[in-house]
């Protein structure tokens, strides 16, 4: 049986465009601190949430209004004794239009119940998305910390 990745998805009444801005707007929505570019192709970032998290993800694809992904190459994820798990998976945002609005497929690829951290990791991101990514598309305001 394969392993079951993390996946959420949500509709909203706005265009793949801003969809996709909105995902690359990674400061307006992940609660937490960010260094380095997040919207360019081949660029580096580390996010890092207090002393409980620190991750490095470098932009692997950008395919506007479609597709963003994210290859995790170096994490420290303190609150577990298996600290690196997201090392080596991939974060991937898929856009696509489904009549007048637009749905947006998150999948933590390699994110999966196995995992130490699956149940934590796994219900910050159902909520890093379905409120605060979602809230950012259709408000175009920037989200407050979601876990202060």
């Amino acid at each position: 049986m394969k392993p079951q990745d993390f996946i959420t998805t949500f509709t909203v009444d706005r265009s793949p465009q801003q969809v996709f801005s909105a995902v690359n707007n990674v400061r307006g929505w992940w609660s937490g601190t960010i260094e380095g570019d997040t919207d360019k192709l081949g660029a580096e970032f580390t996010y890092r949430y207090k002393n409980f998290h620190r991750s490095k993800q470098k932009v692997m694809e950008l395919v506007h209004g479609k597709r963003v992904v994210w290859h995790v190459t170096d994490a420290e994820l303190g609150s577990f004794s298996k600290k690196s798990e997201w090392i080596g998976t991939d974060i991937i945002f898929e856009i696509a239009s489904k009549g007048a609005k637009t749905e947006l497929r998150f999948t933590h690829k390699g994110l999966v119940p196995a995992f130490e951290c699956y149940g934590d990791c796994s219900g910050a991101w159902g909520a890093l998305i379905n409120t605060n990514l979602r809230n950012l598309i259709t408000t175009g305001k920037n989200q407050p910390d979601l876990f202060a």
